[in-house]
């Protein structure tokens, strides 16, 4: 077939754009403006154009867009005047995934991460949120076998389209409400519809709706107080990592520190039992490095480190920066500086009491300007709301030779060169703090 995505920038929309690609449709795709993603697709051969335009709809066969493309979008008008079928991402996936056994992991958060460390036990085609670093891509292609390792999402509502037969999910917590117009019963029975649909069920009862689904839904269920001990946070070649024993099949060791990696660990190692002998699972463990953006070690040198995290939610937050303080521990730093740039309004005001706790035990905080994702601007006063913090309201920050530059009004106020500087947030932080922006 030959298929056109639009908003093809996009990690998700990418993610099915290549692995499409791969399996020998003609791609092709457009977005609002060039970027590391897109200059990868066109590596590969997929015809990319900016900015969305009428003329990059001629012949093909089928039309995918991502959540945020409206009816207006120029290209689903021409699409549609010229009678090509047009669908949204969630409604592509019944047909992109349709006869795959989907690995399908799901939750507000984590799933990246999980989906990445399923990567690396089981051998299947995968789709990721996020670039795994063992194998430098979101997307891997297994024509060998019909298994497919599926981050889904549920800021849509497409995970309930991704064929799961094996259902994982890592928590249930309220995200992404406006997509259920804050319905908190249409939310959770996402989550139900989405379990039910799977035959194999992973799911971390620890989670507070989870939990309410014990006599509901015959599952495989974890409780990390109970099914995970010993855990200890190692370094393996300057590397971190968690070791840990889950239930009786002994003790693993993951990339990465944290009890949320300990758990994340144990969800895929359960799902992978499913089909695998768990020592092919334990020594296939071993290969995750850790995903792009999470907990990413981008600058090392003798006195300073400096990490790079994708965490936009209070819990992704407060979980990353305890395993910052242990990293920090082990390695002898004294001092440890976030830079936070909120993500979205909406986001940022309906958590803000848990963002305002999440950052404890920092010794400074920086604040850069909330990255909007398209939404109308809000009063939000995080001088006051953190002003139990050491803090610095900043406009943007840079980097060279591993050090960081604070500007204001296009000003220096002061530069990191000691320590622990993590960068937090889902906009262009990432740029700023590898010095690629």
């Amino acid at each position: 077939m030959k298929i056109h995505f639009i908003g093809i920038g996009g990690i998700g929309i990418s993610g099915l754009a290549q692995y499409m690609h791969f399996k020998g449709h003609e791609v092709s795709g457009s977005d609002i403006s060039n970027t590391l993603i897109t200059k990868k697709l066109r590596d590969l051969g997929i015809k990319v154009t900016i900015p969305h335009c009428a003329s990059a709809i001629t012949n093909q066969d089928l039309v995918i867009h991502s959540a945020i493309i409206g009816p207006d979008n120029p290209e689903v008008i021409e699409a549609k005047a010229k009678g090509i079928e047009v669908l949204a991402r969630r409604e592509a996936l019944l047909q992109i995934l349709d006869g795959s056994k989907v690995y399908s992991v799901a939750g507000a958060h984590g799933k990246s991460t999980t989906t990445a460390i399923l990567t690396s036990i089981m051998s299947g085609s995968a789709i990721i949120g996020a670039e795994s670093k063992a194998f430098g891509s979101n997307v891997r292609y297994n024509p060998k076998t019909d298994v497919m390792l599926f981050e889904a999402d549920e800021s849509d509502g497409s995970f309930i389209n991704s064929n799961p037969h094996c259902a994982i999910v890592i928590n249930a917590e309220p995200e992404h409400m406006e997509y259920y117009d804050y319905n908190y019963e249409r939310f959770y029975d996402s989550y139900k519809t989405f379990i039910k649909s799977a035959t194999c069920r992973v799911l971390n009862a620890e989670d507070k709706f989870l939990s309410t689904l014990k006599d509901e839904i015959d599952a495989t269920w974890l409780y990390p107080s109970k099914d995970i001990s010993n855990i200890e946070f190692i370094l393996i070649n300057d590397e971190p990592h968690t070791r840990f024993t889950l239930k009786d099949l002994g003790s693993f060791d993951v990339w990465g520190f944290g009890k949320h990696i300990a758990l994340d660990a144990a969800l895929a190692i359960l799902a992978a039992n499913d089909s695998m002998d768990i020592e092919e699972i334990r020594e296939n463990l071993l290969t995750f490095k850790g995903i792009k953006k999470r907990f990413d070690i981008v600058g090392s040198e003798k006195g300073r480190v400096i990490i790079d995290d994708y965490g936009h939610h209070p819990t992704e937050i407060k979980a990353t920066f305890e395993s910052v303080k242990e990293y920090a521990h082990l390695k002898g730093f004294d001092k440890i500086t976030a830079i936070w740039q909120p993500h979205k309004y909406s986001r940022t005001v309906d958590n803000l009491e848990e963002f305002i706790k999440c950052f404890e035990g920092v010794q400074e905080l920086i604040i850069l300007p909330v990255w909007s994702a398209g939404e109308a601007s809000r009063d939000i006063d995080f001088k006051e709301k953190f002003k139990r913090y050491n803090l610095t309201m900043a406009d943007n920050i840079t980097r060279a030779n591993n050090t960081i530059t604070v500007i204001k009004d296009k000003e220096t106020l002061k530069t990191l060169d000691k320590g622990l500087i993590i960068g937090f947030g889902a906009g262009d932080i990432t740029y700023q703090i590898r010095g690629t922006a």
